[in-house]
């Protein structure tokens, strides 16, 4: 199991997730998921629990793809207006409930990555939660800037951009995410 000192020298993505489903003691469920142009307020991306692919379906899915249930349900594929990689500055607002236990300290460490290339890292703690509650967990953080170049490559390489979201309680890892990139 890894711990948040670990991650935070990855240099290149993972190679599959770093923990189970199962390490979820804490019930921890993500409800939406939000991406806006701050200076604009305009979203750009917006997903919620009811917007999750039937199970059911996925199951049949992953056997004929090669990729696990689990695979698929803790990845996500983003298709973003190519606009977005000229944002100066970005909000994000995440809604999720924890189970009956409380959660002393939840922290989240989000590596980017283009081409296989560390580009940045966000460290991001939200602290306490009560057991049994729905919380919201707003980030505002400044883009970088891309020069026109690094803009078409991106745009020119999709899925290219990825990205490896830990979330830990203390120094336990609990969640593992993966996102792919896709400019439009």
């Amino acid at each position: 199991m890894y711990t948040p000192d670990e991650v935070l020298k990855f240099k290149k993505p993972t190679e599959g997730f770093c923990c189970s489903l199962s390490d979820n003691k804490y019930g921890i469920e993500f409800l939406e998921f939000e991406i806006r142009d701050y200076d604009t307020s305009k979203s750009v991306f917006k997903i919620s629990k009811s917007d999750a692919p039937d199970l059911s379906k996925l199951s049949l899915e992953a056997t004929n793809g090669g990729s696990s249930v689990e695979d698929l349900v803790r990845t996500v594929r983003y298709k973003l207006p190519k606009e977005f990689l000229k944002f100066k500055t970005v909000r994000t607002l995440l809604k999720f409930c924890v189970g009956p236990g409380e959660v002393p300290s939840f922290r989240m460490i989000e590596r980017h990555y283009y081409k296989g290339e560390l580009l940045r890292n966000y460290d991001f703690t939200f602290g306490f939660c009560i057991p049994s509650s729905t919380n919201t967990w707003e980030a505002v953080y400044d883009m970088p800037v891309n020069s026109q170049e690094q803009v078409d490559d991106m745009i020119g390489s999709p899925n290219e951009h990825t990205s490896d979201t830990f979330y830990f309680v203390g120094d336990k890892l609990i969640m593992h995410n993966k996102a792919y990139f896709q400019y439009v």
